[in-house]
């Protein structure tokens, strides 16, 4: 199936992959990959031929309930965790878990928590990547250019607000889907 996606990636729709080519399952075993900008449905396909491609497996995490009869199975195999969202519940520990209790766990999220428009990004896979002491990896959803441009694994610091900045600076540019939402 990897040629399949090549093809649709490469010739189909004419995309390719740049910055960190190198990026495999030996490279990193563990760490938060962060999806920017996150404009449409269409990020959802991209990013998965972008995993067949690269042979990268992902993890993601969802609501416990979407685990159940019928749709379980198909999100476990293809990476999910189900998390108890129950009010209360240190969710960043608890994902942070997921990263101690396997031996190759890579949380692919959206920072912007949203596919609308936003001025700051979430924190959460910030703390999640300190507490789990696992790098961040960014890669871009650049519909402009047609590109997926994957960054070196950045170890976050104790300066958060620094951090934020280096981290915005590499999706400098970068237009999604929807460009008015990027």
């Amino acid at each position: 199936m990897r040629w399949l996606a090549k093809f649709i990636y490469f010739k189909l729709l004419g995309w390719k992959v740049v910055g960190n080519t190198n990026f495999s399952t030996d490279h990193i075993k563990k760490a938060v990959i962060i999806a920017v900008p996150h404009t449409s449905w269409h990020d959802f396909y991209i990013s998965i031929l972008l995993r067949k491609i690269t042979g990268v497996k992902t993890n993601f995490v969802a609501k416990k309930e979407l685990f159940r009869w019928p749709f379980g199975y198909y999100f476990r195999a293809v990476g999910g965790k189900a998390l108890d969202r129950t009010s209360g519940q240190n969710k960043v520990e608890a994902i942070a878990k997921f990263f101690e209790n396997e031996q190759e766990f890579r949380l692919t999220l959206a920072p912007e928590g949203t596919r609308k428009k936003v001025s700051d990004w979430k924190t959460g896979f910030y703390y999640i990547a300190k507490t789990a002491k696992v790098p961040i990896i960014m890669y871009t959803l650049d519909f402009k250019n047609k590109q997926n441009k994957i960054s070196e694994p950045f170890y976050p610091t104790d300066n958060m607000e620094e951090d934020f900045k280096f981290m915005k600076a590499f999706y400098q540019g970068v237009e999604g889907k929807v460009k008015e939402y990027s």
